[in-house]
């Protein structure tokens, strides 16, 4: 298969599960933050990540989720950080928890970096999942990605060198809400993705700073 049929083959996933409205919902109010640098680490695989169910608060990481969250934790050693703000949900906060043990930085709660909350859905196959829809009892997509951009903007509100721990949900609005390039590879489980801004192209650059990790492919299902 070549570049541009898989690049063309993506972007048809993002549109079928409704990211190209995630897109154009965090693009209307785009992110200026003043950190230049900052790390993004999504949590570690759950069960339900394996199941493709959506989830709730406490789900924790599974064997394989803790696995890859000591070694995501292991690449940062490379990497400056002084500060880890985590989402409070269980998985994420395992993750964070691995990677404070590395890098000797403190883990500060931030709910706003929480996941997607979809009420009914929860437990239910999210093999189907579009953003676009309203979950019975759950959260609106533009409630989640304005809570989701209030609680980016005052954790990026720093020159303190950052690192971020919570979800794919969270991960689509700081991607869109940069300007930036959604990829397949940014969102495998305990993937760290290093932001890092391009003054002389005004441009923000992500990298993988464990590239030779293998990416896990595109899951649907609710972070």
């Amino acid at each position: 298969m070549t570049a541009d049929k898989a690049l063309q083959i993506w972007q048809s996933r993002l549109t079928k599960h409704g990211l190209d409205e995630v897109r154009r919902l965090a693009a209307a109010r785009p992110l200026q933050p003043r950190a230049r640098r900052f790390i993004f680490l999504r949590h570690g695989e759950t069960e339900g990540n394996a199941q493709r169910l959506y989830q709730g608060p406490e789900i924790p990481l599974n064997p394989t989720g803790l696995a890859q969250a000591r070694r995501a934790a292991e690449y940062l050693r490379a990497h400056p950080v002084g500060r880890i703000l985590a989402s409070d949900m269980r998985r994420a906060w395992q993750t964070a928890e691995a990677a404070a043990e590395i890098v000797r930085a403190p883990v500060i709660a931030e709910p706003r970096l929480r996941e997607r909350w979809f009420g009914d859905l929860i437990g239910k196959s999210s093999r189907d999942l579009d953003w676009r829809n309203e979950p019975p009892n759950g959260e609106s997509l533009s409630d989640f990605v304005a809570r989701t951009q209030a609680g980016l903007n005052d954790a990026l509100d720093t020159e303190a060198s950052t690192l971020l721990v919570a979800h794919g949900g969270p991960l689509y609005v700081l991607i869109f809400s940069l300007g930036a390039d959604l990829l397949e590879h940014h969102i495998s489980n305990a993937t760290p993705l290093l932001f890092e801004f391009e003054a002389t192209a005004s441009r923000w650059h992500i990298s993988n700073i464990a590239p030779e990790q293998v990416t896990a492919g595109y899951r649907t299902t609710a972070d």
